[in-house]
């Protein structure tokens, strides 16, 4: 068997494992404005204009990870910049987390049971209407959530920040916000999230409304900004005034 083929049996192997996998994660961008999406650890990112989409794949086993959307981004030919609400370390393929604030998609596949873990939380603030969930919903607690108020409306002025409405957390610190110390519970500031976004984290330890699970090896998930019938503030999102010799790349 010649090099060639063998190159062409293991592609075509890849492809068809790959196609017919689980963990395959779509971002949709719905919002009427770009969005940079970030995916860390499997991702990276990559601009999204209206109506356009990113796929990837996670493998089994891959855990606290994170999909978001950042907001407001200037990035030059080599992918480094800015983005106003969730710029992680000023570059286009994030390696670490985003900046608060961010409405954040979180998941981990594969986990105790053979169960997948998924949630939406605002525990680092909102920046973008969301929706997360599998594309073939199963039984119990496995179908699509979402969190579509108009929270950067109608942000706390003690939380509101250019693009979007921060947690207290980072505004404020403290056990008391952000339960780095032992158990805690809701704070008003906390309930000004979960009472728009019910299925939402709205505190770090507010996982019986707020953790979802699906079954391993059988489900895909779609994550959109900007959901059907999401309010959105496109105030919040005016271009920047950034130097002229500074270039956006997808």
């Amino acid at each position: 068997m010649s090099h060639l083929t063998t190159c062409l049996l293991f592609f075509l192997l890849a492809f068809v494992t790959y196609t017919n996998a689980s963990g395959v994660f779509e971002v949709h961008n719905n919002c009427p404005y770009t969005v940079w999406a970030a995916a860390t650890p499997i991702g990276g990112g990559r601009r999204l204009e209206r109506g356009q989409s990113w796929w990837f794949w996670a493998p089994p086993g891959t855990k606290m990870a994170r999909i978001w959307g950042r907001t407001n981004c200037n990035f030059d030919g080599a992918g480094r910049g800015w983005c106003q609400t969730g710029d992680c370390g000023g570059v286009l393929e994030c390696k670490g987390w985003g900046k608060p604030p961010n409405t954040l998609a979180e998941y981990a596949l594969n986990q105790f049971s053979n169960l997948d873990f998924w949630d939406i939380s605002v525990i680092d603030g909102f920046n973008i209407p969301m929706s997360f969930g599998p594309t073939n919903p199963g039984p119990g607690k496995c179908h699509p959530i979402q969190c579509v108020a108009n929270i950067n409306g109608e942000c706390p002025g003690s939380l509101r920040v250019p693009g979007g409405c921060n947690n207290p957390c980072t505004t404020f610190g403290g056990q008391q916000y952000c339960c780095t110390q032992g158990p805690c519970g809701p704070t008003d500031l906390s309930r000004f999230f979960k009472q728009r976004c019910p299925d939402a984290y709205s505190y770090p330890q507010d996982d019986p409304t707020s953790t979802f699970t699906c079954q391993s090896w059988t489900t895909d998930y779609k994550v959109m900004f900007c959901p059907y019938g999401s309010t959105h503030n496109e105030t919040t999102n005016f271009p920047l005034e950034m130097p002229t010799s500074t270039l956006e790349v997808a």
